[in-house]
């Protein structure tokens, strides 16, 4: 059983009379208490990808590609959607910490999907996942996960397991749109109502491939899952037509919901599909002009109902930094850029000293209750004591007449660097003054 926190000092609970000059004894410190947040904002997670360095144009290739690793990997393994949902929420969450420089983006995406699997309990050996990577990547070289060649990069991947908990702050909590989003689709389109039609059947198709490519995108760490489902519902609407009248149903009381945070995420879905259509599963189903025409109308909704592109923006805010750029796009020693080079079964990162073990704690009560039992133990009073203090003004040195005169006649002959004295004699020399054997000092 843990030691519980005393409620009052050591001082007072004793009943002891501290004198001024007495040391009172401090005990070891509690440690560092860290609270993952659960969700984080379009604001904190733009300062937080500029503090790393974050370039947008090749970090969002790399963020496309291991999504997409993810998927064709548990797609190959034979792995559910909560999975690849978990792993890319984790991959997500470690991209956004650490730059590029330090891993390369199919280490991290294999390493998720090797910790998803044991968080939603479809255990599989990290080798499995990585022959699976690999008979993708080089479908003319099939191998077993029993190969000896996964023996350098599987230790690899539990080494950056370790980090990826850290990470996350083993907070192993993930939505899973999916499961609500089949449950709405049911609601809307019952069996025997025109459920078997085919516009019914285009449109559950597009809504249940755009929750995998929601995944692609920060929206999940941004919304919950009902957020989320109602863009994806709101938005298959708009491409195919179908299913407007049944959607209205879900804005009632029994489903509290902010129309903000639906528009942001149709507006983050939407700048996918335009920009990175061909890596997506259903950009590639429409014309760019019919993707282009829905984001507009999603853009005058926006600004009608006066609502800013991400929610919860604060314009005070902002601060104004440069962005900086990622120095290089992958890992020395990662086994993705080298499976071959040796050592890479230890992995090392610079972690800051601190004082005390580091806790996580997921009750936010509990860390600010924690916090104030325990500041008053650990804070330093200073008392500031103002003293009078009488300086004596040293005397200053006497001199004697003559060594005064000395020392000015000093001054006088040696001190003159500027020009040299007048000669007394136009013909030089001491013994020829004119003044001197004169008999008066009068005309004559």
């Amino acid at each position: 059983m843990a030691p519980s926190i005393p409620t009052e000092p050591a001082s007072k609970r004793n009943g002891a009379n501290v004198n001024d000059h007495e040391v009172v004894p401090i005990g070891p410190s509690p440690g560092l208490s860290s609270n993952p947040p659960r969700y984080i904002s379009e604001q904190t997670l733009q300062q937080m990808l500029k503090s790393i360095a974050y370039d947008e144009a090749r970090e969002d290739a790399y963020r496309l590609k291991g999504v997409q690793l993810i998927d064709s990997v548990r797609q190959s393994i034979s792995l559910p959607v909560k999975t690849f949902d978990t792993a890319a929420t984790y991959y997500h969450r470690f991209r956004i910490r650490f730059p590029s420089a330090e891993y390369n983006y199919e280490d991290v995406a294999l390493a998720s999907l090797f910790v998803a699997c044991k968080v939603e309990d479809t255990i599989k050996k990290s080798k499995d996942v990585l022959c699976a990577a690999h008979n993708i990547r080089q479908p003319h070289d099939q191998r077993t996960p029993d190969d000896k060649m996964f023996d350098g990069p599987s230790k690899f991947t539990v080494g950056l397991e370790r980090h990826i908990l850290e990470t996350i702050g083993f907070d192993f909590q993930a939505q899973y749109p999916q499961k609500l989003l089949i449950k709405l689709l049911r609601k809307m389109f019952p069996k025997g109502e025109k459920g078997d039609s085919p516009d019914v059947k285009r449109f559950i198709s597009d809504a249940y491939d755009m929750s995998i490519d929601l995944y692609k995108t920060f929206a999940p760490l941004k919304q919950p899952s009902f957020p989320l489902v109602m863009a994806i519902l709101e938005l298959t609407v708009m491409l195919t037509g179908t299913g407007a009248d049944q959607i209205s149903q879900f804005y009632s009381v029994r489903y509290p919901v902010r129309k903000g945070c639906i528009l942001e995420v149709m507006l983050d879905l939407m700048d996918l599909y335009t920009q990175f259509s061909k890596s997506t599963k259903v950009g590639s189903r429409y014309d760019l002009n019919k993707l282009m025409d829905v984001k507009i109308d999603i853009n005058k909704m926006l600004s009608g109902n006066r609502y800013h592109r991400h929610f919860a923006w604060c314009d005070k805010c902002v601060q104004d930094s440069s962005d900086a750029l990622s120095a290089t796009p992958g890992s020395a020693i990662s086994p993705a850029t080298n499976s071959s080079l040796p050592g890479n079964n230890i992995v090392k990162r610079n972690n800051k000293s601190s004082e005390g073990t580091l806790r996580f704690v997921f009750d936010h009560d509990d860390v600010r209750f924690e916090r104030e039992t325990v500041a008053e133990y650990f804070d330093d009073v200073y008392e500031e004591i103002e003293e009078e203090v009488e300086e004596r003004i040293p005397d200053e040195p006497r001199h004697s007449s003559r060594s005064a005169h000395h020392s000015h006649s000093s001054h006088r002959n040696h001190t003159d660097h500027g020009w040299s004295p007048y000669s007394r004699s136009r013909h030089g020399g001491h013994n020829s003054d004119r003044h001197k054997g004169r008999k008066s000092h009068g005309y004559y």
